[in-house]
């Protein structure tokens, strides 16, 4: 679906938080499109912008189509398109090739347009989760939220910005031992009490027509304790080995993937999911072929070469069970390095999401000189971006004060 909505640069309402319209497609070699949806869903707007390149037909003719390929080689690709796809196309005399979707690729890698306008839903989005971060850290601690009004909290600072379309997933709100969960879903049955002590974790995501975003900030619930300190330390220091990487053109990310986990691996410590996904540019938050995780990840996608253009996340994390989780997550767009006297291509990340990273939670001593810079460095960042955003005086001089210098 999300092939369709990028090749026609259509978008629908027909997935929670993924907005695509349920549809197929059917491109020729020379480039005709048929596409394949219910008529109700085609406004004149979009009928205008497919115009004559694209032809239309009722989503139900689609399974009549697949039987007109007799004595024609069709590609499908077998990780996109469902078994009774292929099915029909080989009962219908076609001969079905094995080949990936063309336009997985093209969609990963960015273009200027893409990378443009999610510049500017992330420094929106920021602003909004910055406003929300400041709400927990002077309302929470006074007892009374629970997982589910955070939660709302944050939907309603995302909606003043008059842009959002959607959240990107359901949102992860998770206080206390339920942030050891790093998939945590809060139901009205699991709400916690965001309690004092405790440290919350909040994993969210908004869908603006110009980008989507990810992003995850853990704040403490009062004063954290030394192992708290500890733990967040060294989930940032593989944050920053991530953020901070130079590799060849090409290095898959399951190659990088240790970066992330070193700080932990010295503590005898690790965490149990992936690095980094893809991310959709007004399309699925979760999106491929490239992914950073261990080189036995299933599914293969860490094993995808890393191109520039490329947008991942950054979301190494640490997760105590029956207490707390920890997890700090950034977008990234991979970019051409230049390096005085290499011999290949060489690519490093941009970090692309803005919003402070709890300074309260991070542990100098712990820190190079180089990774207490890239903190600093980062949080000049982070004031230049959402300052402009932030027209409130208490939320500017609170962003300021999150956003000075560690030393």
């Amino acid at each position: 679906l999300d092939s369709i909505a990028w090749a026609l640069n259509v978008r629908g309402g027909d997935v929670d938080h993924t907005p695509v319209a349920l549809s197929y497609a059917i491109v020729g070699a020379d480039g005709t499109t048929d596409l394949f949806v219910a008529p109700d869903k085609l406004d004149d707007a979009v009928r205008q912008h497919l115009g004559n390149a694209v032809r239309l037909h009722d989503r139900t003719a689609f399974a009549a189509a697949l039987g007109t390929y007799a004595g024609k080689r069709v590609a499908a690709d077998p990780e996109r398109a469902v078994a009774a796809i292929t099915q029909a196309l080989q009962a219908g005399g076609a001969k079905v090739l094995p080949l990936r979707d063309p336009v997985v690729i093209a969609k990963a890698i960015k273009n200027p347009v893409e990378i443009s306008g999610h510049r500017a839903a992330s420094a929106r989005d920021g602003a909004a989760l910055a406003r929300f971060l400041r709400w927990v850290e002077i309302e929470c601690v006074k007892g009374g939220q629970t997982e589910l009004s955070a939660a709302a909290k944050l939907l309603a600072f995302r909606e003043q910005t008059g842009l959002l379309k959607d959240t990107s997933f359901d949102t992860i709100s998770a206080t206390g031992p339920h942030g050891a969960s790093p998939h945590y879903h809060v139901t009205e049955e699991s709400s916690a009490p965001i309690e004092p002590g405790q440290l919350y974790l909040i994993d969210s995501g908004g869908q603006y027509a110009d980008g989507t975003t990810d992003v995850t900030r853990v704040m403490p619930i009062g004063e954290p304790t030394e192992e708290m300190r500890d733990r967040f330390t060294r989930v940032l220091k593989g944050h920053i080995g991530i953020a901070t990487a130079v590799f060849p053109d090409g290095t898959m990310g399951g190659q990088i993937d240790a970066f992330a986990r070193r700080p932990l691996w010295e503590a005898g410590l690790d965490f149990a999911h992936g690095t980094g996904h893809g991310i959709g540019a007004y399309l699925a938050v979760h999106e491929g072929p490239q992914r950073i995780a261990a080189p036995n990840y299933p599914g293969g996608a860490a094993m995808e070469p890393l191109r520039a253009g490329m947008m991942l996340s950054n979301e190494p994390g640490y997760y105590k069970a029956g207490e707390y989780g920890i997890r700090i997550e950034n977008l990234i767009l991979s970019e051409p390095r230049a390096i005085p006297g290499a011999d290949r291509e060489m690519l490093g990340f941009e970090t692309l999401t803005f919003c402070p990273i709890e300074r309260t939670l991070i542990e100098p001593a712990l820190l190079t000189a180089e990774e207490g810079q890239w903190v600093d460095d980062y949080h000049a960042k982070v004031l230049a971006v959402l300052a402009p955003e932030m027209t409130d005086a208490e939320d500017r001089a609170w962003l300021i004060a999150k956003c000075a210098p560690l030393r």
